[in-house]
């Protein structure tokens, strides 16, 4: 078989710029034997002598083909060779197999530009050559946009991989990628990024792992359990009745009972006198009405505070009152049991050490403004960031904790008019918006989805980091324009991702399943054309927790058994 490039020397490397027509051959690499819309054949050859890795065409590289006054940047996704066996003494024929991703034009001054997508397409033998540094360089650079550096590109360690951070954020982004790749270092190495250039930028991480506040020692606030205060007037009827009745389904009369027994022990709060008009009351047959007492008694302009869900603070003791005084009526609304059965739920909370942080000190705050000023960093006192640590709270209430703070983010950014903008970073995100809609909890998924339909116009952005992208519901991903995916091995999370790229680059993510650590395609609106990227390294103390523990050997001290068990309790 005539080979077109017989002594080619088979190298996919960048090279430095060659403009010189008298550049040696050895630059070329094969003929376009095959072509159709979006991908093309070329024929080459490979010697004993060229296949080691550095000297071999290699999946996932780039490489242009020449057609003169442009050349169509593309990449490499599948190799075979043409004969069935391997001569030793000569050249092997190859075929390999390529996707165009966009062509450099040269303009008669010199200049150079890249474009997505291809006006030209290869004829039947034109020469295809490895990439020159300034093409590649091209193919990833962002243009008019203002971008920062967060690693190199994998092809060439000299190009810096770079992010439009603007572009990145207030179209929302997503990080995916299996255990132990590298997820929460790339996440910390981003955020950082972040701050860096958005002065104005708040970033609240909700935290399963307890995993961040080491990252950010210079950079976050870390709200842990202990020093949490979120109280549980702020809760939304739905998010309440989440944590009363610990998950499970409400019984049919349960919920009504509590909005009953929450609004009026609101009225009570804001009109003292309420709760002795109710006793007078006792026993009218009003009293089969919903106890929506002191409605038509408030001034006029405390009315729309009056709702059931309006963060307004109100005392366990009157919603304890209520709750007697219900049972103690002669014509009864709700079953006594039920009642019962309410009250009890409310006094084993109260009592229930974990669940300080929603009743230990409730009642010592009149408004929400201390605790979006904690929670939010207003004003930032140079800590921008929020390690909410999530870990430490008990685990039927994590649900309707992360839908309070995802619903105050994106309330406290729309009152603010888009001068305080707010990140929601949610770590594990595949446990609060899940495919299923019958599991998760509903608040939640509203509030992330609220956050990722309409949270551009108000400066409320939302950052997904999740190990199953298949778990995880296809709505929510799809709000994400700019995407890194790193390794993933399960079949049906490479076809989640694979189904979100819109480019021609489609074949990039067949690489998914083997990539290194640290290693991501990023693909999207913050990037300038999808890239296989590395992260650049964190110092040591820059390391998440996880990430920044020793291996074996290292000193650390073990707790005694005293203090195990009362972190368990706690």
């Amino acid at each position: 078989m005539q080979l077109p490039l017989k002594n080619a020397a088979f190298h996919t490397d960048v090279l430095p710029d060659r403009r010189d027509a008298n550049q040696p051959p050895e630059r070329a690499l094969g003929r376009v034997i095959a072509c159709d819309g979006s991908r093309a054949t070329i024929l080459s050859s490979v010697s004993t002598g060229s296949w080691l890795a550095g000297d071999a065409w290699a999946i996932g590289r780039m490489v242009s083909i020449n057609l003169g006054s442009s050349r169509i940047v593309a990449l490499v996704y599948k190799l075979h060779a043409v004969e069935p066996a391997w001569n030793e003494a000569e050249e092997n024929p190859i075929q390999v197999e390529v996707e165009f991703l966009g062509e450099v034009l040269e303009s008669p001054e010199g200049r150079t530009r890249f474009q997505s997508g291809i006006s030209t397409f290869p004829p039947i033998g034109a020469v295809a050559h490895r990439i020159r540094a300034g093409d590649l360089a091209l193919v990833h650079d962002l243009g008019d946009r203002s971008g920062v550096e967060i690693g190199h590109v994998t092809q060439d360690t000299s190009i810096p991989a770079t992010v439009s951070i603007q572009d990145m954020l207030s179209r929302h982004f997503a990080l995916v990628g299996t255990t132990g790749v590298g997820k929460s270092s790339a996440v910390s190495l981003l955020l950082r990024r972040a701050v860096s250039v958005r002065p104005r930028l708040r970033v609240l991480i909700l935290d399963p792992h307890n995993e961040y506040s080491s990252a950010f020692p210079d950079l976050a606030l870390t709200i842990d359990g202990e020093s949490l205060d979120l109280p549980f007037w702020m809760f939304k009827q739905e998010e309440l009745a989440e944590v009363v009745f610990r998950g499970r389904a409400a019984l049919d009369d349960e919920p009504d009972i509590l909005r009953e027994v929450v609004a009026a022990a609101r009225t009570r709060y804001r009109m003292p006198s309420s709760g002795q008009e109710l006793a007078r009351d006792l026993g009218s047959s009003l009293l089969k009405r919903p106890l929506d007492l002191g409605t038509s008694r408030q001034p006029a302009e405390a009315a729309p505070t009056a709702g059931v869900d309006a963060a307004t603070p109100y005392r366990l003791k009157d919603a304890f009152s209520v709750i007697d005084e219900m049972i103690g009526l002669h014509e009864q609304r709700w079953p006594r049991a039920a009642l019962r059965s309410l009250k009890v739920r409310l006094e084993s909370l109260h009592a229930d050490p974990r669940y300080r942080f929603m009743f230990g000190r409730a009642n010592m705050y009149e408004t929400v403004a201390p605790i979006l000023a904690q929670v939010f960093r207003i004003p930032m006192h140079g800590r921008p960031i929020t390690a909410f640590q999530l870990g430490g709270l008990p685990g039927e209430v994590v649900n309707a904790v992360a839908s309070v703070l995802s619903r105050l983010a994106f309330d406290l950014a729309t009152a603010s008019q888009g001068a305080c903008e707010i990140l929601v970073l949610c770590e594990e995100a595949h446990r609060y918006v899940p495919s299923d809609t019958s599991l998760g909890f509903a608040p939640t998924r509203q509030a992330l989805a609220r956050i990722a339909k309409e949270g551009r116009k108000y400066g409320a952005y939302l950052g997904i980091v999740t190990q199953r992208p298949g778990e995880l519901d296809p709505t929510i991903l799809s709000q994400c324009s700019t995407v890194f995916a790193m390794r993933l091995a399960n079949e049906r999370d490479q076809q989640i991702i694979r189904s979100a790229i819109s480019d021609a680059s489609a074949s990039t993510i067949n690489f998914l399943s083997s990539i290194g650590n640290r290693e991501a395609i990023a693909f999207g609106e913050g990037v300038a054309t999808t890239m296989r990227m590395r992260f650049a390294e964190l110092k040591p103390h820059e390391l998440p927790a996880m990430g920044a523990r020793g291996g074996e050997g290292a000193s650390r001290l073990e707790p005694t058994l005293d203090d195990m068990v009362r972190r368990m309790r706690a």
